[in-house]
């Protein structure tokens, strides 16, 4: 009888224990986020209580498991104590993922409040994502190897597996090349600056910006909402288009191709109208100018600049659309067109031509 009111006293009492250590750390973060509301890790540092509190309650009952005397807990007390011992690990290693993840996030939120540059910004933002990936990557190793040591066969194959390390690590170096390759360049580019999370890129002639970077692969995010996944070896090894280094500001061309006729000038007086109009233009430079010419056509260039890439396209638009519009109103002469009538003779020149002889050489 005595064995059978052990059992749900211990229980009870690792599990009010454990709820009231739970409340009083809680407590003790919520009081100290409430004095230095500037720094956000004590609120983060709460997302921790459900590791915590199964970390302590596993560690409780892996303390006093061997005290109750029950006939069926003693029988199998080995097996009790590996399923406690297991459980104590994995909460373990959820509890640091959780702290380190806090801390983290809370320097990358202090620096992300008190920097201006936003590509700095984007560059700690990528380095700590990649941060975050490794150490639960570690953590997740080490507590699965201290898993399987706790089981006394795994030790046996582990010992017999050592003699033969050096033939395994050659085999495996030579099968994970690939994703070997794919895990350096993921920290060339994290610590190289080479790309970061909110870049706006052109990689295999598609322009998206950076949404995600992992150890081995990176995704971008094109304009009409589709997803490229691309192994990070890819920006690591071959030339891409990086619109974000060196500031965000961006200048753009618009090509028109006119007929000769066209009044360059006022096009680009009107050029000039429709930029200052334009919310997207942000006023440092702009320009027109007839760049090449064709027998039938002309081809007209204007430069406009804006602050960004999405406001860039945005203005490239609107000076297509509204150059276009004016010059089918005002000058529709200028719209290139193809010639299909003979073309007109002076008059100077139109007895000399109708008195040559057919045939005749010039």
């Amino acid at each position: 009888m005595n064995s059978l009111v052990q059992v749900p006293a211990v229980m009870g009492g690792a599990i009010v224990l454990t709820f009231v250590a739970g409340r009083l750390t809680d407590l003790l973060l919520r009081r100290a986020a409430a004095r230095h509301p500037e720094t956000p890790l004590w609120n983060m540092l709460r997302r921790c209580r459900s590791s915590v509190r199964l970390l302590l309650f596993a560690a409780v009952l892996r303390a006093v498991y061997r005290q109750i005397a029950w006939q069926p807990l003693q029988e199998h007390e080995a097996a009790v104590g590996r399923v406690l011992t297991l459980v104590l690990i994995g909460a373990s290693a959820w509890c640091v993922v959780l702290v380190t993840s806090a801390v983290v996030e809370s320097s990358y939120a202090r620096y992300a409040h008190g920097t201006r540059d936003p590509s700095r910004v984007r560059r700690v933002r990528t380095q700590v994502t990649l941060i975050m990936r490794i150490v639960t990557a570690v953590v997740a190793v080490v507590a699965a190897a201290a898993m399987l040591l706790t089981f006394p066969d795994f030790r046996a194959v582990g010992t017999s597996l050592l003699a033969s390390a050096g033939i395994i690590g050659i085999v495996a170096g030579v099968a994970a090349q690939s994703t070997l390759g794919n895990l350096f360049a993921g920290f060339q580019i994290a610590f190289g600056d080479m790309v970061r999370i909110g870049d706006t890129v052109v990689v295999a002639g598609e322009w998206g910006v950076v949404e995600e970077i992992t150890l081995t692969f990176l995704a971008v995010r094109t304009w009409d909402e589709r997803r490229i996944t691309m192994p990070v070896s890819y920006f690591t090894g071959r030339p891409f288009e990086n619109w974000s280094r060196g500031g965000i500001q961006m200048t753009g061309t618009v090509f028109l191709h006119c007929d000769h006729t066209t009044p360059v000038a006022l096009m680009r007086e009107k050029l000039r109208e429709i930029l200052e109009g334009c919310e997207a233009w942000d006023g440092r430079g702009w320009d027109l100018a007839v760049t090449d010419t064709t027998p039938s056509a002309i081809v007209v260039r204007a430069i406009v600049t804006a602050k960004d890439a999405d406001d860039l396209w945005t203005a490239r638009c609107a000076v297509r659309e509204q150059l276009v519009a004016w010059l089918a109103e005002k000058h529709p002469y200028a719209l290139p067109r193809v010639s299909t009538s003979a073309a007109a003779v002076p008059a100077a020149y139109a007895d000399g031509v109708s008195k040559r002889a057919p045939g005749s050489d010039a």
